[in-house]
């Protein structure tokens, strides 16, 4: 019994190892595109996967949990601000700052 229950820690830590972060996956932005978020040189890209800049890298994250810091650009004006990113559930606020004092943000779904 207890290798039974050893094995089963040792297979439940490894899961928790393997688990993907809360940010990683499919966005609907609030413009309605698809932005993938996957794994990229020690961070986390930001790529659209659909609309009309597909394929366009828009932002670059890094972090762990619910919160994540780093760059993002506005595709329309092809400006890139300092940015930030906090993940609840299915919902992703993104923000934008010029000087950290003038700020947008939006929220994203998860799809």
């Amino acid at each position: 019994m207890r290798a039974l229950i050893f094995g089963c820690v040792l297979a439940l830590g490894a899961f928790t190892a393997q688990a993907a972060e809360p940010i990683e996956g499919n966005w609907k932005t609030a413009s309605g595109a698809t932005a993938q978020i996957a794994p990229c040189g020690g961070g986390f890209c930001v790529t659209l996967k659909s609309g009309k800049h597909s394929g366009k890298q828009i932002g670059k994250m890094s972090g762990s949990g619910s919160d994540y810091k780093g760059t993002i650009t506005d595709p329309e004006a092809d400006k890139t601000y300092s940015g930030s990113g906090s993940v609840s559930g299915n919902s992703l606020k993104m923000k934008g700052c010029v000087l950290a004092v003038l700020c947008k943000s939006q929220t994203w779904t998860r799809l």
